[in-house]
């Protein structure tokens, strides 16, 4: 789903090839993307947002998000329903410990990955 920039909502079709080819949608990079993760195992990437905070609500199971600063890293537990923030412009990636249902609410416009 796209939050967009003046209070209104888009539900969009996410296919197999949806997230390798997200970066060249720019109709999506306005407002916020938001969705929901099924999580059995850890992601193979970090990524940083540098347009805004991400929100990342945690419904069930248990997620350690490390974020990655100036001063090291910080792992933010989340365990059975939780919420953290990632602050814009900092790297972060999950550490799934148990099998896990997260929502995510980001700003995608310049978001960047990069491998563990």
């Amino acid at each position: 789903m796209q939050l967009l920039d003046g209070g209104g909502a888009k539900l969009i079709p996410v296919d197999a090839e949806f997230w390798a080819k997200i970066g060249e949608r720019e109709e999506l990079h306005a407002g916020r993307m938001m969705g929901l993760f099924h999580m059995d195992e850890s992601p193979d990437h970090r990524e940083v947002h540098p347009r805004g905070d991400e929100v990342l609500i945690l419904l069930s199971g248990s997620i350690d998000v490390v974020l990655e600063d100036e001063r090291g890293e910080r792992v933010i537990e989340l365990r059975g329903q939780g919420t953290c923030i990632v602050p814009r412009g900092v790297w972060h990636r999950q550490i799934v410990r148990a099998p896990s249902v997260m929502i995510f609410i980001t700003p995608g416009d310049g978001t960047q990955h990069r491998g563990c």
